[in-house]
């Protein structure tokens, strides 16, 4: 706590509350890994030593388990792919995946991985990040650390 209060990093960019507490709200899931929230974090400036300047992070939404992975650019068998070896191949087919309504995310290559897996794809409104507030949480986290090891 007190290195926490003094390290110049961590007050910089430690998180600032200006909304007041709200009343938590119940999800149930019955499993870990049966949800996952998915969402590209992006364009990351400067670009990484290897030039990505995208993450692409997946989180389930029982046991708050997180996959990430850098990408240079955004492309739809980068995500598909990402779902198959990182996800379904790792932790089994879930029942259901949420993402906003991106390009790379509405697409036939995952429609396609959708059938073929017979897992559910829902949306939520690009307008309200919010609706999708495991994975917005785990990127403020990440971005969080990122700026820390940068600075």
């Amino acid at each position: 706590m007190k290195f926490a209060t003094t390290c110049k990093d961590c007050q910089l960019h430690g998180d600032f509350i200006h909304q007041p507490p709200q009343q938590l709200h119940l999800k149930t899931l019955s499993w870990p890994f049966e949800a996952w929230g998915l969402d590209v974090i992006g364009m990351i400036k400067p670009k990484s030593s290897r030039q990505h300047q995208y993450i692409l992070a997946m989180i389930d939404y029982f046991s708050k388990w997180a996959k990430a992975i850098p990408l240079k650019e955004v492309r739809v068998d980068d995500v598909t792919n990402f779902i198959r070896n990182h996800i379904i191949y790792c932790y089994g087919v879930p029942s259901k995946i949420i993402s906003d309504n991106a390009l790379y995310f509405k697409c036939k290559s995952m429609t396609k991985l959708c059938e073929k897996y017979k897992f559910q794809h829902s949306f939520f409104a690009s307008y309200n990040p919010s609706s999708n507030d495991q994975a917005e949480a785990f990127n403020k986290v990440l971005c969080n650390i990122l700026k820390k090891m940068v600075s």
